[in-house]
């Protein structure tokens, strides 16, 4: 299939955890508590319902927003509109709707059956990676756990904003079926996620870098798929992959960034 028509757009994934526990009744109710509370949140920043791609996976949904949609606005008020959500939904709930939620972005194509690329499978993995439960399972108490691609951190959260908690984020290895990249962990109002140390997440495939690892780049499902590494241009930041140029200046995309390597070997980020 050719990739002519692909869109560079903010990929979301909502997860939501321990579904498979709920019978019928309380299926429908987390599912209608969940869609209202992406609802709320698109609201949020501007973006009507009927203009947003979703698609149902059962216990979660995948979303891609248009392209003209702010990413500060996705790592920003979006997800601090979703934890208030979420917040005020759980307030009196003994079995409370806690959600894993993946974002990335990059070259995404609607095939007519759904959305199609590497940034989309990458966005899921996150979302659903055994580090991402390990952390959820660590946060007993938390609502909400957002599991960023190191390319929309470097490039988005990294520049701050309103609602934008840059430093309380933490780097984490991602390992999934062919997913092997850092991302980056957050849980609102909270200093830092729980990580899991790096022994333990070696052993069941999940993280492999404490709050103190050093991040490696990558922004694809398939390793050496990522951002090349980062270089200083002035007030932004330039990126060439694969012969494609990018320059981000105050989270404003131009060039013709495809969003994959071509040029890196196997060995990378290893």
């Amino acid at each position: 299939m050719s990739s002519a028509g692909a869109i560079h757009r903010l990929v979301v994934f909502g997860d939501a955890c321990a579904s498979a526990s709920l019978g019928m009744a309380a299926k429908e109710r987390m599912r209608g508590a969940l869609y209202r509370a992406f609802g709320e949140a698109y609201a949020a920043v501007g973006v009507a319902a009927g203009a947003v791609h979703q698609e149902d996976r059962g216990d979660g949904i995948l979303c891609a927003v248009p392209p003209d949609v702010p990413p500060t606005l996705m790592v920003g008020r979006w997800i601090d509109t979703l934890y208030e959500s979420l917040r005020e939904h759980n307030a009196d709930l003994e079995r409370r709707l806690r959600v894993r939620v993946g974002m990335n972005a990059g070259p995404v194509l609607d095939d007519g059956r759904g959305l199609v690329g590497r940034a989309v499978d990458l966005t899921c993995r996150l979302a659903d990676s055994p580090a991402a439960k390990d952390v959820m399972a660590r946060a007993g108490d938390a609502d909400l756990l957002v599991v960023v691609s190191d390319w929309l951190y470097v490039n988005v959260v990294c520049e701050g904003g309103r609602y934008v908690e840059p430093g309380h984020y933490r780097p984490a290895r991602v390992r999934s079926k062919e997913t092997d990249e850092t991302a980056w962990f957050h849980i609102p109002r909270r200093a830092a996620p729980p990580l899991p140390p790096p022994a333990a997440s070696d052993a069941t495939g999940g993280a492999s870098e404490g709050a103190g690892g050093a991040p490696q780049t990558g922004g694809g499902p398939l390793r050496g798929d990522g951002p090349p590494p980062r270089a200083a241009t002035g007030p932004g930041r330039t990126y060439r992959a694969g012969g494609d140029l990018q320059v981000f200046e105050h989270n404003t995309i131009h060039g013709g960034f495809t969003g994959i390597r071509k040029d890196r070997g196997t060995g990378d980020g290893a």
